[in-house]
């Protein structure tokens, strides 16, 4: 399996991102084609040492990186890229890797 995790910084606009994110955002990014899973955060995103300046973590599962460059070299995967713009206004982390379990 390979992931894509998106860091979302917090937004200028909290309840604004939201609304986007999962009204506009998501429906957008369910049709990327290889998308196996796609999970987010729930809540406040902590760190040990207490809060963090991440809003909401993202992560897409799909089967591996060729499928992960695929997808975003897709119509969809492109349309759902540029999307971004419209509502991360605090900015955003991306990153794809292979996974294991150990």
């Amino acid at each position: 399996m390979a992931r894509l995790v998106v860091l979302y910084k917090i937004p200028t606009d909290g309840a604004a991102f939201d609304r986007y994110y999962f009204e506009t955002h998501v429906p957008i990014a369910k049709k990327i084609p290889g998308l196996r899973k796609y999970e987010v955060s729930n809540g406040a995103v902590g760190t040990p040492a207490g809060a963090s300046n991440v809003h909401l973590i993202a992560t897409l599962h799909f089967d591996d990186l060729a499928a992960i460059k695929h997808a975003f070299a897709s119509a969809e995967g492109k349309a759902t890229a540029k999307d971004v713009l419209n509502f991360a206004t605090g900015g955003v982390d991306m990153f794809f890797f292979e996974s294991r379990e150990v």
